[in-house]
């Protein structure tokens, strides 16, 4: 996941890095150390906790209530039931609860100012709503956010001489390690974060603490449960000519595609938040997502992980016409579920898409290799949501498992990125009101 929503254009300062202005001591490294360990397990913790509760109420809305109703939950009017009910409890959330969900998801960035601790509460339950529901979000948002807050009060209570954007920017860096299960996301995240530090001194020496928060975010995930994970696919073997062409076309269209929902998205968002009070836009947006649930069905729900490996395994199941179908009800709902006020990333759902997109080429051309196929569609969709290189080039090898698309991925990037790089953003401008809470903490650069 890129540094901000998954697009990151603020930055928390270095200030970190104590002792001379070009190289930091060892012994400033060495001493960061302990708080960076302690940073990047407690933010697997975090996060593993916060999936186990998601889990738990989906399986409660899911399968639970449903058996004891004797219904079917994949019948469209449970769908529809379910999301609109999220919206409902959302909105309420949002409108009466101290904290009102923290901020809209729309208006942030990965990396952000703590919140105050006051907010947490009510910010663990709309994203625990918005993930069991069935919204078309990912848990990144969110929990950086709570971990962000929670680990900046407990190192300011144990090493009170670690600066809070140090913090921020550990914390961040360890909860993406955890939710990717490697460190290498949050690597390729801060290479670019760091590099436009106005500090001097080698790379690693500035990603050294990153790394180490991510790290043991990472191990420590790995060792109680990764919530990603690779499909595995058939390896491409030596690519040639004919492979390139495929991953160029589909990465910049799958791209091209993706971009109508952002150059979408600020109009939607005006749409729902024109309403002012969370209870009516939030709720509407679940109507409009139950809708689209009912018409997608119920692999377009939920954040897609699972989501993509079963389209995958169920994809002789589809046309070139449903899966066409399935790309747009989740780009549509991943726009929908983003502008309404649910809290939320855009990463997981955007990997989503860009499989949906890879499937339906290879429905539609059988002879294109379906891992390139499906991980060129990762790169282009992620790439337009999340706008960062690094993290699309990353997540699109990580969703195949298979490292030699890679050198083929590099090229076909090129082109959908000279399509992205002058679009609008997939994020807003935040406006204060009585349920927004305000930016604050130390400012980012």
């Amino acid at each position: 996941m890129p540094a901000r929503d998954d697009d990151t254009t603020s930055h928390p300062a270095p200030a970190a890095a104590a002792g001379p202005p070009d190289v930091p001591a060892l012994r400033t490294l060495l001493r960061l150390s302990v708080p960076a360990l302690l940073v990047g397990i407690v933010s697997a913790l975090v996060l593993y906790a916060l999936d186990w509760l998601s889990a738990a109420a989906e399986d409660l809305l899911w399968t639970d209530l449903p058996g004891t109703l004797g219904v079917d939950p994949d019948s469209r009017w449970w769908i529809f039931a379910m999301l609109t009910g999220s919206g409902l409890l959302v909105g309420l959330v949002v409108w009466l609860v101290p904290g009102h969900g923290g901020r809209d998801s729309a208006t942030t960035e990965l990396i952000a100012p703590p919140l105050p601790l006051h907010v947490l509460p009510s910010l663990a339950v709309v994203t625990v709503l918005g993930l069991a529901g069935g919204v078309s979000l990912g848990p990144e948002n969110p929990i950086i956010a709570i971990n962000t807050a929670l680990l900046v009060a407990l190192v300011a209570r144990l090493w009170r001489q670690v600066p809070t954007d140090l913090v921020v920017m550990l914390t961040a860096a360890a909860t993406i390690g955890a939710l990717f299960g490697t460190p290498v996301a949050a690597a390729l995240v801060f290479t670019g974060v760091v590099a436009g530090f106005p500090r001097g001194g080698p790379l690693f020496d500035r990603l050294f603490l990153p790394l180490v928060s991510a790290g043991a975010g990472a191990m420590t995930m790995d060792a109680i449960g990764r919530p990603f994970g690779s499909m595995d696919l058939p390896d491409l073997g030596v690519p040639d000519i004919g492979d390139v062409g495929v991953s160029l076309a589909v990465a910049t269209l799958a791209a091209g595609a993706a971009l109508l929902g952002v150059l979408a998205f600020g109009h939607v968002h005006r749409f729902f938040h024109g309403m002012r009070n969370p209870v009516l836009y939030v709720t509407l947006g679940g109507v409009l997502l139950g809708v689209l649930g009912a018409i997608g069905g119920p692999l377009t729900l939920f954040k897609g992980s699972q989501q993509s490996f079963e389209l995958v395994q169920q994809r002789a199941d589809f046309s070139t016409g449903n899966l066409v179908l399935i790309f747009a009800v989740k780009l549509v709902a991943l726009v929908i579920a983003a502008a309404a006020g649910f809290r939320g990333g855009r990463i997981f759902p955007a990997v989503f898409i860009g499989v949906a997109a890879g499937v339906a080429v290879n429905a539609a051309f059988p002879g294109a290799p379906l891992g390139l196929s499906v991980a060129s569609g990762v790169l282009g969709v992620v790439l337009a949501v999340g706008r960062d290189g690094w993290i699309a080039l990353f997540v699109a090898v990580a969703v195949v498992g298979d490292v030699g698309v890679l050198p083929v991925l590099c090229l076909a990037i090129l082109p959908a990125w000279l399509l992205v790089r002058t679009a609008p953003e997939m994020l807003v401008a935040p406006e204060v009101t009585d349920h927004v809470v305000p930016r604050s903490g130390p400012a980012v650069t």
